[in-house]
């Protein structure tokens, strides 16, 4: 059975979870738009995510496991999200595919320039290929439920920073208020924005899932995030300017750093919404070591003579 979600991002199929994250972040980093300018970059990043959401989650990972590449038509990913157009939505198909019965579903889809919006829409699910994904049901003499519940997907700088989310339900868009430190798993309801009849509306219930950030890990309430630094940084020390989430830093890098070392920024972590302090940021640092051959050659034999040979 073909399974071109664990090619996407280059795992065998009986990768661990731990696995499935180091090769997503790997692939996430080399070809997110702002770091790789190749034609091709944006659509790469943005199958690398589609698989990474549904192999990171443990009950879309066992139905893909089960059905495969089946789920797509029997195409590979690639494929079946070419065949749907320039304009594709691949993370609205493949929550429409794994939601469940709720009958609503959500996805992704950009909005202006460097922006992004997601889209809602209620009513019965996407026919996979096997049925039974979506559609609602209910009792002919219940009182009606008018909330409507869905899962959203914010991104990591807005779920640490705060701030607003474009959402349409039923024909209506508008934004929500994403409060600071969100995390995922946690449910935000939002009044009134359910389904109405006879006067009567109910809430929009909202499970947040929190995007993975190819530079961040979030540690509780502090996050870490790895830098590169030259070895002359390292050997003599040196002062760096670091883009955090919020701005620019400049960071004092002493003399004698080791590869690993953590440097603290007092702060400037997430925060915790029941103490309403932030957490701290942990800059991690990746020593980059010059190629020999872009050394000066009289250099080279220098140091070929004078550095130490053993620890």
């Amino acid at each position: 059975m073909s399974k071109s979600l664990y090619e996407t991002l280059e795992v065998s199929p009986n990768a661990s979870e731990s696995e499935i994250k180091k090769a997503y972040r790997k692939l996430a980093r080399k070809y997110h738009p702002d770091i790789c300018k190749e034609s091709n970059c944006e659509e790469k990043f943005k199958e690398i995510n589609a698989a990474y959401e549904i192999l990171s989650d443990k009950e879309k990972k066992e139905q893909y496991d089960m059905y495969g590449d089946a789920m797509f038509g029997g195409q590979n990913f690639h494929d079946f999200s070419q065949s749907q157009g320039a304009n594709v939505d691949l993370d609205e198909i493949l929550r429409q595919m794994f939601g469940g019965g709720g009958g609503f579903s959500g996805g992704f889809s950009q909005g202006g320039a460097g922006g992004s919006r997601r889209t809602y829409s209620s009513g019965g699910g996407f026919d996979g290929g096997f049925g039974g994904f979506g559609g609602a049901g209910g009792g002919f003499h219940q009182e009606p439920n008018l909330d409507i519940e869905a899962n959203v997907t914010i991104p990591f700088s807005v779920a640490i920073l705060g701030g607003t989310h474009s959402v349409s339900v039923n024909g209506e868009r508008f934004d929500i208020k994403i409060p600071a430190g969100v995390k995922t798993g946690e449910k935000l309801r939002v009044r009134g924005k359910g389904h109405a009849q006879n006067g009567r509306k109910g809430d929009l219930l909202l499970k947040i899932t929190v995007a993975p950030s190819p530079e961040y890990e979030r540690e509780g309430d502090d996050l870490v995030k790895t830098i590169d630094i030259p070895l002359y940084a390292a050997l003599f020390g040196d002062k760096i300017a670091v883009q955090t989430l919020e701005k620019e830093i400049k960071l004092k890098i002493p003399q004698n750093t080791k590869n690993g070392q953590r440097f603290r920024v007092k702060g400037m972590g997430a925060m915790n919404r029941k103490t309403k302090q932030r957490g701290d940021l942990y800059l991690k640092v990746n020593i980059v070591n010059p190629k020999v051959e872009d050394l000066d050659s009289e250099l080279v034999e220098m140091m070929k003579e004078k550095l130490p040979k053993t620890i």
